[in-house]
Formats: structure tokens, sequence, C-alpha cells
């Protein structure tokens, strides 16, 4: 079968191996978008040391780049800003490790960004269900997303009904113009809604599919939770902040340093 054309996107997959659970995830996420689409994907490992194994199990078409990294926190926001400034197709997608959508839902989204002008579009309508350990474990043995949608009852949704991150496509140059990632949110943080209410207060066409992101359930440290109380009460300055500026005073602050990456 002939590949889907997505060779001017690039996933943006940036991830910290704290388990085999997270690498058996990475690698089917991986699979499931390579086996349909002709696309371009980036995928960046930070850790304290570098043992060689992703690079030797990513498939080829898999750019990868290690970067060392001492602190324990996953920086996500400066990671993922690293790699979108070295990234130069029309569109980017900002895509979580664990992370499954159906076909159809990623067409559309892509479909909306090229063909709408839309500067974001998410392949999912905001359900984030995280599958249990047996469907986790189904899932990677069949590697058929029918198995997750027959399913689906069984399955929580940890965020609620309207769950902002995981899975987004992007034009790249709004994105830019937007500020990117706001490197204020260190660790584990609200960036995803932060992100979002920027982009409606910028007045940005943004696209939801119709459908829901599964999220492959795995063992949660120090980068899956509020590491501190000053780290929570951070994010959630940083996220009110946000949601009472309007559109000229976000244009003003993402040229100060409150927006280091640019």
């Amino acid at each position: 079968m002939e590949k889907i054309d997505f060779r001017d996107l690039t996933f943006l997959v940036p991830v910290r191996l704290d388990s085999i659970i997270r690498l058996e995830n990475l690698l089917v996420s991986i699979d499931s978008i390579s086996k349909t689409f002709d696309t371009n994907i980036y995928v960046l490992e930070s850790s304290s040391y570098k043992n060689g194994i992703l690079e030797q199990i990513l498939p080829s078409n898999v750019e990868y780049v290690f970067v060392e990294d001492k602190d324990p926190i996953f920086y996500r926001t400066y990671y993922l800003n690293y790699m979108a400034r070295i990234v130069h197709t029309d569109y980017l997608a900002i895509w979580d490790a664990d992370v499954i959508i159906d076909d159809r839902q990623q067409i559309e989204a892509v479909d909306a960004l090229r063909n709408c002008h839309y500067d974001v579009a998410f392949p999912y309508d905001g359900h984030f269900y995280d599958t249990s350990e047996i469907i986790r474990e189904v899932y990677l043995t069949t590697k058929d997303v029918a198995v997750l949608f027959d399913n689906i009852g069984k399955m929580s949704l940890p965020y609620g009904h309207h769950t902002n991150g995981g899975a987004i496509f992007l034009n790249r140059e709004s994105y830019v113009n937007a500020g990117m990632e706001n490197e204020n949110f260190y660790g584990w943080t609200p960036e995803d809604v932060e992100r979002f209410v920027r982009w409606k207060n910028l007045g940005y066409k943004i696209f939801r599919s119709e459908g829901p992101l599964f999220h492959l359930t795995h063992p949660r440290d120090i980068n899956g939770r509020y590491n501190s109380i000053l780290q929570k009460r951070n994010g959630f300055y940083s996220l009110q902040e946000m949601a009472a500026c309007s559109a000229v005073e976000i244009k003003k602050m993402i040229n100060t340093e409150r927006f280091k990456s640019l």
C-alpha cells in the first residue's frame, strides 16, 4: 500500500526513557505513524548518559539526536523549542512518546492546516484515554487500533473531556510567531493549557478532528507529577498570567526574557 504524503510535516518526539515500558510505547507509536505516512520523524532523547540502545533500534527513517542532561527534571518545553528551531518543514507535530491516534483523524487534521488555513489542528476531539496495562499489552501484540476503540469503555479520562496536549499539528510559521513553547514551564506543569490559551488569545484558528487520543499507560516518576509545591505554584501563576493577556500583550511578552528560546 502506498503511503500518504506527509513529507511537509515533521513529528517532534522528545523523550526521556524512564522505563522499558516507555521504550516499548515509543517504538509502537513511531510504528503507527510510519506504516501509513511518508513523513519526517525527529526523536530527541535526553538523559544523564548515552547508552546507545534507542539509537540502535529506531527505524532508519527516524532522525535521532541525544542530549546529555544531568538534571532529573525533563525540561520538555526547552527541548521542543530546540527541535523546532532545527526543523524547517511547513508543518510540525508535537507528539508524546505514548500516543496512538487513528489515521483518519490525523489526515483530517493535516488537511485542515494545508487547505483550510488553520494555525493549529488537534487530531482528536479532546478525549485523552489512558489505556489500562492489559489493553496496552493487547495493543502491543496486535498493533490494531480497533482493539483500542473496542475497549474504550474500560479506559479512564485522567484529564477530563477537553485535553489540549499529547498530539498537535501546527503551521510552523504560526507556532514560531506565537512564541513556540513557554520555557517558564519546567517539568510536569500545565504547559498544554497555557499554550492553548495563548493561541486562543492571539486569535488563532484551531481545528479538532472527531475521535479520541489513546495514551499507552506507563509508570510515572518525578516527571509524571508535580515534584514540588513551588513548581506547581509557578506553573499555575504563568497560566493565569497568560489567560489575562491580550494579543498585543502576548506579542510584547514573547520578545522578552519570558520566552527564553527567542
